[in-house]
């Protein structure tokens, strides 16, 4: 249920009732990380131009310094197709990396913080969520209810139905 509201305000799943009109530019982090075979810094930008203040600031946000100073060439290191040389957490970060350089009005935040330990996930949720994209429309699906009493709005889904919201 959570998953297919995202895939309609995506226009991916039809609406069964009432009408949705999202009005600006969406990103989407989707909950399975999809990399391709390219550079770091490739799948982050995703053909967006290259603006070094943004990315930079994306990079501290998604918590990738460390990783990247690791890497044996930095962003620039190629990752492999679907990021198989990258642990998990690695590949979610890149992933939500993605979403948020893209510079939009909605962001659809499906699970990121699931595939990251304690620590990451509340830097990402701190530095990232709440921070860097604070004053824009921000949708996060998540299992971490350490976090809800930071949300403006809870909807709570069974068999995919809002069964509470508040």
């Amino acid at each position: 249920g959570k998953s297919s509201l995202f895939n309609v305000i995506l226009k991916e799943l039809p609406i069964s009732s009432g009408n949705l009109d999202i009005q600006g530019q969406v990103s989407y982090a989707c909950q399975e990380p999809w990399l391709f075979a390219a550079s770091v810094r490739q799948n982050i930008l995703f053909g967006d131009d290259y603006d070094e203040t943004r990315y930079k600031a994306v990079i501290k946000a998604c918590a990738l310094r460390s990783d990247l100073a690791m890497f044996p060439f930095g962003d620039r290191t190629i990752i492999g197709e679907k990021g198989n040389s990258l642990s998990g957490g690695q590949r979610a970060r890149i992933n939500l990396a993605r979403a948020v350089y893209k510079r939009a009005d909605i962001y659809l935040l499906d699970d990121p913080l699931s595939a990251v330990d304690t620590k990451v996930g509340k830097q990402l949720f701190e530095d990232c969520i709440t921070r860097f994209l604070g004053n824009k429309i921000r949708i996060l699906i998540t299992h971490q209810l350490q976090y809800l009493k930071e949300a403006d709005k809870i909807l709570i889904f069974k068999d995919g139905k809002i069964t509470q919201e508040g």
